[in-house]
């Protein structure tokens, strides 16, 4: 059963940080449904790469697993049985769900879900590995020693999917785009309050770059093979091929 995001339905007096607690992880699949323009599109797409760049005897990550959505979309779409799915996330809430969600899918490959910052992880042997809508909860100061440690875990010809929201440095578009992020949240039932209420929570937590330093930041690392391939309003995703 799938319950409705009303998290900042009412007014909030004291307005914490953001965090991905039990109460976040209850209602996700709403929360980044309504909130994420294109989403779906994106996670149907992860399969769609995996079909055609996950190699024989690897492993897939999933970094910021959440409740899934990607690991499971990886695990339909794999051809070979002699890979293995890592996923990865901080919150031991989002972890215990996942973990459900799993469990309750039959599948050859195995999958194992570790409750941990990947920062930490180590990454080896991999011919996918997901970043969706992660990397921008990382500390700036931490993001590039990340697509690096990516990158030099990646085998050749090995494929990151790399989501985020993005920052414009152009106001006009950066504004442009903002307000249409909003008239979406509006479209799918947000009211102003939540929409205010979740923007400052959001604030310090959640920290945006833009396409060129996300670009960047992937061709120090060492990919020389980037691209965006889909981008909704302010929401994108990008490829980068070892």
């Amino acid at each position: 059963m799938k319950h409705k995001d009303t998290i900042f339905a009412a007014p909030v007096e004291q307005m914490g940080n953001f965090t991905f607690d039990e109460k976040v992880a209850e209602v996700f699949p709403d929360m980044i449904k309504r909130s994420v323009p294109g989403y779906s599109n994106i996670i149907s797409a992860i399969g769609m790469i995996t079909a055609r760049f996950a190699q024989p005897n690897t492993q897939l990550y999933d970094l910021g697993c959440s409740l899934g959505a990607a690991t499971l979309e990886m695990r339909r779409n794999l051809k070979h049985s002699d890979c293995a799915i890592i996923g990865v996330d901080n919150s031991p809430a989002m972890v215990e769900r996942c973990q459900l969600h799993v469990d309750a899918f039959r599948g050859d490959v195995p999958v194992t879900i570790h409750c941990q910052d990947i920062c930490d992880i180590e990454i080896s042997n991999a011919s996918i590995v997901v970043l969706n809508f992660t990397l921008q909860f990382i500390d700036k100061d931490k993001r590039h020693a990340l697509i690096e440690k990516i990158y030099q875990g990646l085998v050749p010809g090995g494929v990151l999917v790399l989501s985020e929201k993005f920052h414009f440095d152009n106001d006009t578009t950066h504004d442009f785009l903002f307000e249409l992020h909003h008239d979406f949240k509006r479209a799918n039932g947000y009211s102003e309050l939540e929409i205010s209420q979740k923007r400052n929570a959001l604030e310090d937590v959640m920290v945006p770059d833009t396409i060129e330093q996300n670009k960047q930041r992937l061709y120090q690392a060492g990919f020389t093979n980037i691209d965006m391939w889909f981008q909704c309003f302010n929401f994108g995703s990008m490829v980068a091929i070892k």
